[in-house]
């Protein structure tokens, strides 16, 4: 059988169809007529800027609803406004004019969100056409949350309730956002609270004849510090159906937790930038989640379509520009996952290189969580480096101490092997990490003759980083230190300037593996 009849068996005869939903707000309470359609939402998470499944998505949704066996909608569980060059270029926009076009049932808002500061972020919410749900994102102070806790969706005569949790971790990665420049909170993402406030949507959607409960979450399995995770929320909580997921990026079709009740919950991910697409069956009372990847789905959604190729023409002009060729991959990745979070990568190198040239330091400095994608092997367009550091960061130069530059390693790399946002790439040092007993050593800083010396705990070092030292990056380790040099430069614009004027437009044979400015040994 061809894939694209496969596909349309899965589409029609594996009850994955009908029309839209008749209604979905929290008030409404229209008339039910009764149906042996089942249900089926299609799902989202950490898509990252990835536009082109979005077309996809809504082309199986219509597949579906065309063939009149089932209710199909979509939903998205955070982390679309940025990473990439399509949410850079246009903070956010371009990702907005697509969505708007997508009929989203719910959507909720991850991490990256608030990449643009929480202004831009509300902004661009309103034009998505999409009922926004998230129970714990407060304006500071405030007792009512900034969008609905959930909403209620009517599909023939039963009611799916979703609502939506964002990670408290927020305020740690973002914290800019929350932040105005004189120090005070903007916004609060009720950390200690959210398994209540979740409790309480669950109960309080139930209370309004939800047949089954949603959750669009955005924690992430992993507990983290100042942080709650899919499962520990499921285990504190009751009445929640199945956890749709996002945030760790894990790809995750079923996985079953006992609530607080001892009644398993099924969490799954779908991985990110649309890996595959997330299909929730809702049949004769029960709840079966699959993973379809993206590159077997046939169909596509005209409008999205043309929406993409909007933003796709308007692009062009700008990520086209040649700036450099290289004969090798500059990446982000290793054997695990993303070793820019945990160890040394070429582009780690070159990128820090970049900020030390440009600002004539003793140091370069970013955190691996900024360097968001890498770059394959060929031509590099300025689309390409748009791509590695999408956000809207400026470098600047830092005087730091010898102990303010060890206390920042010590934190930053106290999670290896464990990804980690803070992870610090570097240019001119090196130094030891020591996995087991979570210290460093051997830390050295290059002098004026290129050698390098012994760090020393009291001399002040001229450090090349972005401005994110200072709304809460590196654990807020160099916060503290002088501003020397307030930068105009967005990071990209540093890195595509030195491989075209510096290097000359090629990488050369420097950067083909990393320099071994960091060592990990495991004692």
């Amino acid at each position: 059988m061809m894939k694209i009849e496969r596909l349309w068996v899965l589409a029609a005869a594996l009850i994955c169809g009908a029309s839209m939903f008749t209604s979905c707000s929290v008030d409404d309470n229209p008339i039910v007529t009764p149906t042996a359609k089942s249900i089926v939402i299609l799902y989202d998470n950490d898509v990252h800027c990835s536009i082109g499944g979005y077309t996809k998505m809504a082309g199986l949704r219509d597949a579906i609803n065309q063939s009149d066996t089932a209710y199909a909608v979509v939903v998205s569980c955070g982390d679309y406004l940025q990473g990439g060059m399509v949410g850079a270029i246009s903070r956010g926009q371009y990702i907005v004019d697509i969505m708007s076009k997508m009929g989203y049932a719910a959507i909720t808002i991850g991490n990256h969100e608030f990449d643009y500061g929480g202004p831009r972020m509300k902004e661009l919410l309103q034009q998505v056409n999409a009922p926004v749900v998230c129970c714990n994102f407060f304006d500071y102070g405030a007792t009512q949350t900034v969008y609905s806790p959930y909403t209620v969706c009517q599909y023939g005569d039963k009611r799916v309730a979703f609502v939506g949790v964002c990670t408290p971790e927020t305020e740690t990665a973002e914290s800019y956002a929350f932040f105005d420049t004189d120090g005070s909170q903007l916004y609060d993402l009720r950390n200690e609270e959210v398994p209540a406030l979740v409790q309480q949507a669950v109960d309080n959607a139930r209370s309004e004849g939800a047949d089954y409960v949603v959750l669009l979450s955005h924690l992430g399995e992993a507990e983290k510090e100042n942080a709650i995770s899919s499962y520990s929320l499921v285990s504190k909580t009751a009445g929640i159906d199945v956890v749709l997921d996002g945030h760790s990026h894990a790809t995750i079709e079923h996985h079953d937790v006992n609530n607080k009740d001892g009644q398993p919950v099924n969490v799954t991910q779908t991985g990110t930038q649309f890996a595959h697409v997330g299909k929730l069956l809702i049949k004769d009372g029960q709840l079966t989640t699959t993973l379809i990847p993206l590159d077997e789905i046939p169909y596509e959604n005209t409008s999205v379509s043309a929406a993409i190729q909007v933003v796709k023409d308007d692009m062009a002009t700008i990520v086209d520009r040649l700036v450099a060729k290289s004969d090798y991959e500059l990446t982000i990745n290793g054997s695990n996952g993303r070793l820019v979070r945990c160890g040394e990568t070429n582009l780690g190198d070159i990128i820090t290189d970049a900020f030390r040239e440009k600002m004539g330091t003793d140091i370069g400095l970013v955190n691996g969580g900024a360097v968001r994608n890498g770059i394959p092997a060929g031509v590099i367009t300025y689309g390409s480096i748009i791509n590695v550091l999408p956000n809207d960061n400026y470098l600047c130069s830092i005087e730091a101490t010898g102990a303010e530059l060890m206390e920042m390693l010590v934190k930053c790399t106290a999670k290896c092997p464990e990804e980690d946002g803070n992870f610090p790439q570097v240019s001119g040092m090196r130094y030891t990490i020591h996995t087991a007993s979570h210290t460093v050593s051997d830390v050295e800083v290059m002098d004026a003759n290129g050698t390098y010396q012994p760090i020393v705990e009291t001399q002040k070092y001229t450090v090349a980083i972005s401005d994110y030292y200072a709304a809460g990056g590196y654990y807020d380790t160099l916060k503290a230190c002088e501003l020397t040099y307030r930068g105009e430069s967005l990071l990209r614009d540093v890195l595509a300037s030195y491989l075209e004027k510096i290097l000359g437009g090629t990488t050369g044979t420097t950067y083909a593996k990393p320099q071994q400015r960091i060592t990990i040994i495991n004692d």
